[in-house]
């Protein structure tokens, strides 16, 4: 099965590249499953019911979040009708929506995505390792479910390494997110589950994590806010991780990232090329 996570949408330069692009990369790759994080797509703070459908439309099967799911203050209320839309599985119990599920892939596999919220550096939700622990238990690889993907939107990256050898052998893919920037340790672990610490953002990398440069540095310098962040709008780089899977297992026999448009060197698919 071949899978493609895009990392965090980021305003509207972000969100526009990622729905240009991604009907072309599901025709063009046959990709079977696309989850998006889209926590930063509403200039920067949450998403909007309308710009999911977007992404939804777009080809995405699932869109994750964390620690912005809430800024759009509707969010609270269509997420109870939106069961694409996913929150840290690890917020409360009685918090609205849900944080995994199981859906469809677009070749009948069933696929099972988790997002979990790390807790260093974050806000101290329930235990992520308990609560993932739960749904893969619930929902075994290779039993109930053909694929496993899990979203763990951290600041650290200790608490996502950790996360990838608890669940190395139990899932298909543990990909981090929230960084905004990506990283270069993409790998497939000893017991066959794809890892990569930080799929980066879907944004303008001419920035500070997406946003226009100037407010930033400011704080940096001056320890006072002069207004408000707001997403840079220049050409961006559309950011993720392709895996794929071996139907038998649903362990990953293949990873890569990709990288495209925008400033940042391009990397395509380049192992699913010639199939």
């Amino acid at each position: 099965m071949k899978l493609l996570f895009l990392g965090d949408l980021v305003g509207r330069s972000g969100r526009t590249a990622a729905i240009d692009r991604l009907p072309g990369l599901v025709e063009d790759y046959q990709l079977d499953f696309v989850v998006v994080n889209g926590e930063n797509a509403a200039s920067g703070f949450g998403i909007t019911e309308a710009i999911l459908q977007d992404v939804l439309d777009a080809g995405a099967d699932v869109v994750t979040t964390g620690n912005h799911v809430w800024d759009q203050r509707d969010t609270l209320v269509y997420i109870e009708r939106q069961d694409r839309l996913l929150r840290p599985v690890n917020f409360p119990k009685g918090t609205p929506g849900r944080g995994a599920h199981l859906f469809t892939a677009r070749n009948g596999a069933q696929v099972m995505v988790a997002n979990v919220m790390g807790r260093v550096y974050m806000d101290p939700l329930d235990d992520p390792f308990a609560a993932i622990e739960r749904v893969v238990d619930d929902c075994p690889l290779g039993q109930v479910a053909d694929a496993i993907i899990v979203d763990i939107h951290a600041e650290a990256t200790s608490e996502k390494q950790a996360m990838g050898h608890f669940l190395d052998g139990r899932v298909s893919l543990v990909v981090g997110t929230h960084t905004h920037v990506p990283t270069a340790d993409h790998q497939i672990l000893s017991g066959g589950t794809a890892y990569l610490s930080d799929a980066g953002m879907c944004g303008d990398y001419d920035s500070v994590l997406g946003m226009e440069k100037d407010e930033p540095v400011n704080r940096f310098q001056r320890k006072i806010s002069g207004g408000r962040f707001t997403p840079a709008l220049g050409d961006a780089t559309v950011c993720g991780v392709a895996v794929e899977t071996d139907d038998r297992t649903g362990l990953a026999v293949a990873v890569s990232p990709l990288r495209i448009g925008g400033r940042l060197e391009p990397v395509l698919l380049a192992f699913w090329a010639d199939k």
